[in-house]
Order: structure tokens, then C-alpha cells, then sequence
């Protein structure tokens, strides 16, 4: 019996939800930071962004019946240079920058780095710009429309 690759079988089923979480946290990110709330410090926006990058990621790699191998930025942008090839660019660059802030796998390692405020706007920029591209990336039926795939 041949084995055939999960993309090619269904989609992962729930990927809508994470794309509405996904657009939860962008907007409260956004909200609380255009209305300056002091208890969003520039490290809650952050991580509240890159959850709601996270789960745009998640929900156009389920559409596609993918997943990424882990859950760090370099993987998740990885993972969508390979199902969707060429269509991160600078995007996927701001993606791997976020890295920056956190580096939290390795606890012998661990690392974080708070961004400032004046940061947060680019970021929100990005979430932004991640967004239209993963609601974009549909064939005339409204799936999803991979070019490639996670091997």
C-alpha cells in the first residue's frame, strides 16, 4: 500500500478557529496598544502578537493538512516557505527577527529580552501583513492552495 502525504488525504480539521484566536490577540494587541492600557507592557504586546502569529501560521499549515515541526518562529516561517514557497518574504525576515526577544527552549540557555514600546508598531504591522496573506492563500473554492509541502 502506498503512503500517501496527510496534505493530500484532508485538512486538519479546526483550522478556522485558530485563525479567529489568531485574530483575537492581534486585535487585542492592537487595541491595547493604540489606547496605551499600562498593564500591556511591551512584553505582553509581544507575546500576544507572536501568539497571534503563531495561530495564523497554524491555520494555513492545517488547511493544508501540515504542521510544522516545533513552534519557534525559524520553524513556523520554515514550514510555510515549504507549503506556500516564495510567498513569506519579508514577512518571514520580520518573522525570524522576533526570535530575538526569546529564546526559551533551552533552559540552560534561557533567555528573554523584552522589546520596547516603540517596537510594538512594527510588529503589529507584521501580524498585520501575515494575516491578509494567510486569508489569501485560497484556491477559487476557499481552501487552501499549497504549492509545495512539509516533507
Amino acid at each position: 500500500m502506498k503512503i500517501q502525504p496527510l496534505h493530500e488525504l484532508r485538512q486538519v480539521t479546526g483550522w478556522e478557529e485558530f485563525f479567529r484566536h489568531g485574530e483575537g490577540f492581534l486585535n487585542t494587541a492592537a487595541r491595547a496598544q493604540s489606547k496605551g492600557v499600562q498593564a500591556f507592557t511591551p512584553e505582553i504586546l509581544y507575546n500576544l502578537i507572536a501568539m497571534a502569529i503563531e495561530k495564523f501560521i497554524m491555520a494555513a499549515l492545517m488547511r493544508c493538512g501540515e504542521l510544522p515541526y516545533n513552534h519557534t518562529m525559524a520553524d513556523l516561517v520554515a514550514a510555510m516557505e515549504q507549503v506556500f514557497p516564495g510567498k513569506m518574504g519579508e514577512i518571514g525576515e520580520g518573522l525570524l527577527k522576533m526570535d530575538q526577544y526569546q529564546d526559551i527552549c533551552d533552559l540552560d540557555g534561557f533567555k528573554i529580552s523584552p522589546p520596547q514600546m516603540k517596537e510594538i508598531p512594527a510588529m503589529l504591522e507584521l501580524a498585520e501583513r501575515l494575516r491578509r496573506l494567510v486569508a489569501g492563500l485560497t484556491d477559487r473554492d476557499g481552501q487552501a492552495a499549497p504549492t509545495g509541502r512539509v516533507s
